[in-house]
């Protein structure tokens, strides 16, 4: 139960105010043929395809891990073990500078992200680096607004641990993923704000963020086609379900003893699809957004 301590410091009231304004709709919606948004049909099509796994990987718990995913593969996130959540970064393989956009995806789509929503790259690129075709935890709704997949929050770090109980600690998924890319020339720097893969979340009545317990099952997983050649990274939480989660709030559990309890390892299984030819053939690879106006500074003139 929220206490008033709890939301004391919160800037936001609680009551509803009435002045008479219409409905909101959405900033960007759907509509017939807009490029925002996933063929349906297509991707279906791609989701029921038949496929050959070619690649398969475990994250340890409270661990992360890098690996490459070729363009037209899909790979799929899982919790053989049981609920777990899984901190998600993603960058064109090629060029890491174009990565996953959480806040761009968070307004195309909506804040909690499922099947056919797609994850966008900045600027100056902006296309998708991938399509979601699968999701068995299909955009989970409870009682109290808190769904799955979300864009809200970004990943739980050393910095936030120091700064509220003054004790260095390793174990976030901003070190995990920072780890997990070094083989690969990145560094702290690359690492962003990631899809929270199987977490529920949501905000309260104050407009402040919660999270629940991790629902999955050793069934469940969450299945994306990648549109470009991707440098993927994951880290198994080290709040493993958040059933027990509490950084630096509990002092006498500065080390998570009881988050390690929850802590459980993450699956990847990366598929190249049978009949490529067929399947994509409605397929194009995405381009980057052709904008030319040089943001108003006139050329130089010679």
């Amino acid at each position: 139960m929220t206490t008033d301590a709890q939301t004391a410091n919160s800037s936001q009231k609680v009551d509803r105010t009435t002045y008479g304004l219409p409905k909101p709709v959405p900033a960007y919606y759907p509509h017939p043929g807009s490029p925002l948004y996933a063929n349906k049909a297509l991707y279906t099509k791609i989701a029921n395809s038949k496929k050959t796994l070619v690649e398969k990987h475990i994250c340890k718990p409270r661990t992360g891990i890098a690996f490459k995913v070729p363009a037209k593969s899909v790979f799929r996130l899982t919790t053989p073990e049981g609920p777990q959540v899984c901190d998600l970064n993603i960058w064109n393989q090629h060029n890491p500078r174009e990565r996953f956009w959480a806040a761009r995806t968070r307004q195309l789509h909506s804040a909690h992200v499922s099947t056919f929503d797609r994850l966008w790259s900045n600027l100056p690129y902006l296309r998708p680096l991938v399509t979601i075709t699968g999701d068995t935890l299909n955009a989970r709704h409870d009682e109290w607004g808190g769904r799955a997949h979300d864009t809200l929050g970004t990943r739980c770090d050393p910095y936030v641990d120091k700064l509220i109980s003054g004790e260095d600690n390793d174990f976030h998924c901003h070190s995990n993923l920072t780890r997990a890319v070094m083989p690969y020339g990145l560094t702290e720097f690359d690492v962003h704000d990631v899809l929270n893969v199987f977490q529920i979340t949501g905000l309260t009545e104050q407009d402040q963020y919660f999270m629940e317990a991790c629902p999955s099952t050793k069934d469940d997983y969450f299945e994306v086609y990648a549109e470009q050649d991707l440098l993927v990274a994951i880290s198994a939480c080290p709040g493993g379900d958040l059933s027990q989660w509490g950084w630096g709030e509990d002092k006498d559990d500065l080390d998570g003893s009881k988050m390690v309890d929850c802590c459980r390892p993450l699956g990847v299984e990366i598929y190249s699809i049978d009949d490529e030819e067929e399947v994509l053939r409605e397929w194009q690879a995405p381009e980057v957004v052709n904008y030319k106006g040089n943001h108003g500074f006139k050329e130089p003139v010679e």
